[in-house]
C-alpha cells in the first residue's frame, strides 16, 4: 500500500514538473525575436534632442502627464520601409508637466523611486535606470516589439506613421495604452489590491512616442 502511494506521489510530482516546464517554455517562446534588417538597409541614428515619449496616468481625483527622454537608438530601413530598430529610455528623465513647485518635485521623485521608503512603488531608477524597446515587426502601420522595464520584458504593439527619406526617418505613434502591472508596477492598482477602494491609480498609462532619426 505504501509502495503504491509512493509511486502515485512520484508520478504526480513528475507530471506537475513536466507541465511547469512546458508552461515556462511556452512563456519563453511567447516573445518574438528582434527584427533583423536586410544587408541593403540604411541605418538611422536616433536624434535624442528631437525624440520624446509622452505619458499620462490617472486616478479618480486627478490626471498627470509628462515626458521621458530617449537616450539612444538606431532604426534601419530599406526601400521606404522600416525593417528593424531599437531605442533606450532614460528613466531618470521622467518629468511631470501638469504640476509646479514642490508638488511636481514630489510626484517626479515618487515615480522615479528616489523618495526614501517608496523606491519600489513605480520605476525605481536607481536599480533600473533604463528601459529598452526592440522592434519585432512593422506592418499595416502597426509597430510590434518587446518592451523591457524593471528587467521584465513583454510584447507591445501600437499604431504609428513612419516617414522616410534619404536623410531622415520619423516615427510618430498614436496614443496607446500600456498596462503597467505587466512590468510589476503595482502601486495603487485596484487589480492587484482589490480592497483599495477609490484610492486607486489606473493600471493603464497612455503613451505617445515620437522618434526622429538621422542617417548615420
Amino acid at each position: 500500500m505504501k509502495s503504491t502511494t509512493l509511486k502515485i506521489t512520484v508520478l504526480a510530482f513528475l507530471a506537475v514538473g513536466t507541465f511547469s516546464c512546458k508552461n515556462e517554455t511556452k512563456e519563453e517562446k511567447a516573445l518574438d525575436k528582434a527584427a533583423e534588417a536586410s544587408e541593403m538597409a540604411t541605418s538611422y541614428k536616433v536624434d535624442t534632442d528631437e525624440s520624446i515619449i509622452r505619458w499620462e496616468g490617472s486616478k479618480p481625483t486627478a490626471t498627470h502627464y509628462g515626458t521621458v527622454e530617449i537616450s539612444s537608438g538606431t532604426l534601419l530601413a530599406h526601400q521606404n520601409k522600416i525593417e528593424a530598430g531599437n531605442f533606450t529610455i532614460d528613466m531618470n528623465t521622467i518629468k511631470d508637466e501638469d504640476l509646479e513647485g514642490d508638488d511636481r518635485a514630489s510626484l517626479e521623485a515618487h515615480l522615479k523611486g528616489t523618495t526614501e521608503g517608496k523606491e519600489g512603488d513605480f520605476f525605481n531608477v536607481k536599480d533600473y535606470p533604463n528601459g529598452k524597446f526592440e522592434m519585432t515587426g512593422y506592418e499595416n502601420n502597426m509597430v510590434k516589439g518587446n518592451l523591457t522595464l524593471k528587467d521584465q520584458t513583454h510584447e507591445v504593439s501600437f499604431p504609428a506613421k513612419v516617414n522616410i527619406d534619404e536623410e531622415k526617418l520619423m516615427l510618430e505613434s498614436d496614443s496607446f495604452e500600456l498596462d503597467r502591472t505587466k512590468w510589476g508596477i503595482n502601486f495603487g492598482s485596484k487589480t492587484v489590491f482589490p480592497n483599495i477602494g477609490d484610492k486607486f491609480i489606473s493600471d493603464n498609462m497612455k503613451i505617445t512616442i515620437k522618434i526622429v532619426a538621422k542617417k548615420a
